[in-house]
């Protein structure tokens, strides 16, 4: 079992930047691979940001890619996003999730293989 809760969220002019933050409690952090998703007011929640386990694989989105960084320290238990230059279409409930094991792509991107999921935090940004 794991457990995520998710910090950093807030409003934020465009332009400016946010790091959210994703603290992962019990066992063996390490072997999970985390994502970020976002969900807006009347839209499907979609794919933000994913790395792998170790680290070494990262993935994103292509409308944030330039903008955020996924990273995570697997000391910390936490695994981070730093979103640069928001847009108000940044507008939304950002969550992370967990899942263990191997994927390979296109796997980290689709919400349906994550086991574990965070309670969202808001992030609105205004133009």
């Amino acid at each position: 079992q794991v457990q995520l809760l998710e910090s950093g969220g807030g409003l934020v002019q465009a332009g400016g930047s946010l790091r959210l933050s994703c603290i992962a409690s019990g066992r063996s952090f390490s072997t999970y691979n985390m994502g970020w998703f976002r969900q807006a007011p009347g839209k499907a929640r979609e794919f933000v940001a994913a790395i792998s386990w170790s680290g070494s694989s990262t993935y994103q989105t292509d409308s944030v890619k330039g903008r955020f960084t996924i990273s995570r320290d697997n000391a910390k238990n936490t695994v981070y996003l730093q979103m640069n230059n928001l847009k108000p279409e940044d507008t939304a409930v950002y969550y992370c999730a967990a899942v263990s094991g191997v994927l390979k792509y296109p796997a980290p991107t689709r919400a349906s293989r994550y086991d574990y999921w965070g309670q969202g935090t808001q992030v609105t940004v205004s133009s």
